[in-house]
């Protein structure tokens, strides 16, 4: 996984300590409502998109430019569905970093699903009611949030699933 300069510049002042880190997640949508994954390449679990967002960049964009590196899909941000924050997590070098996380509902404008990188090794596109039997717990929590505000919003109503509880 590459770990942007910023990080690493960052690991150099303060060693494996916590660090605080925006992120952002992406669940994508077709127009028949398949959700695109990828198999991490870290853990093999499948996942939606996500990652970190660098200095200075809007979250939507991150998001944008994740999609098209990791999966060879260009996406348009519908939404901001969800703000949480993740459980700490202790990385096989040691590192230690706790994530503030912006879901977004995403739709494919473009491209072609694939590896794009080297964070995948495999993407694919899934059914909602037949997704993988291994998906990262948070990915499941992404995806019950965002399915749970795309029907609010497609049905008129208020969405109540925006922030985690």
């Amino acid at each position: 996984m590459p770990i942007p300069e910023f990080v690493l510049r960052l690991r150099a002042a303060v060693g494996h300590a916590p660090l605080w880190l925006p992120g952002a997640s992406v669940v994508v949508l077709d127009d028949t409502d398949r959700l695109l994954l990828g198999r991490r390449a870290d853990n093999g679990l499948w996942a939606v998109v996500s990652g970190i967002v660098e200095p200075g960049e809007e979250p939507a964009r991150a998001i944008t430019r994740e999609a098209l590196e990791e999966t060879g899909v260009e996406i348009e941000v519908v939404a901001l569905t969800a703000v949480s924050i993740t459980e700490e997590v202790r990385y096989a070098n040691g590192d230690l970093a706790q994530y503030l996380d912006l879901c977004f509902w995403g739709r494919p404008v473009g491209g072609t699903a694939h590896v794009a990188d080297d964070e995948s090794t495999e993407v694919a596109w899934f059914e909602r009611d037949h997704l993988p039997a291994d998906l990262t717990r948070t990915s499941t929590e992404r995806i019950a949030r965002t399915l749970a505000y795309v029907a609010a919003a497609r049905g008129g109503g208020r969405p109540e699933a925006w922030f985690a509880r």
